[in-house]
């Protein structure tokens, strides 16, 4: 076998590591070692709950991928309710209830949040629909056989346009 540390492909191969390295290291440092349970079943719980959780300080993160304090916070009370023996979905309601629904990743389909999963369709069918009136007013608008020229007037025309 051939090394590959001298080559161009050697050095690409080592430029791709050391960004992938960079672009992940913000996610591995997000769980501390000190927050990670000894059982590994509600560590695993706990993984998939936190992802389900939004970060309320960086609002587009997961608080399993947020380096911030009160992510941090939000990891440990999850923690801290599944080893009281808290099921996943007593621990959720417990956040939800505490912090609001904004803090789950995918908003729930109850109460008004049925309006703004509805909307974007309804709005798709009220603009493809607005879009068809249109059109069909357009063709409505264009000139037909009927309002065709008369061979008098196709003659004065081409006289005031030779003028």
């Amino acid at each position: 076998m051939i090394p590959i540390v001298g080559t161009r492909r050697g050095v690409a191969l080592r430029n791709c590591l050391i960004l992938f390295s960079i672009l992940s290291w913000n996610t591995v440092l997000a769980v501390q070692p000190d927050e990670v349970l000894t059982d590994s079943r509600l560590e695993e719980r706990a993984r998939e709950l936190s992802k389900e959780l939004r970060c309320l300080v960086c609002r587009n993160e997961s608080i399993d991928e947020s380096n911030a304090a009160l992510a941090r916070d939000l990891r440990l009370l999850v923690r801290e309710r599944l080893v009281a023996g808290d099921s996943d979905q007593e621990v959720m309601s417990f956040i939800v209830e505490r912090y609001g629904e904004y803090v789950l990743m995918t908003p729930r389909l109850t109460g008004s949040n049925w309006l703004l999963y509805a909307a974007g369709p309804v709005m798709f069918l009220i603009s493809f629909f607005v879009g068809v009136v249109y059109m069909r007013s357009r063709q409505c608008a264009l000139p037909s056989q009927e309002m065709a020229l008369s061979k008098d007037e196709q003659i004065r025309l081409n006289e005031i346009l030779e003028k």
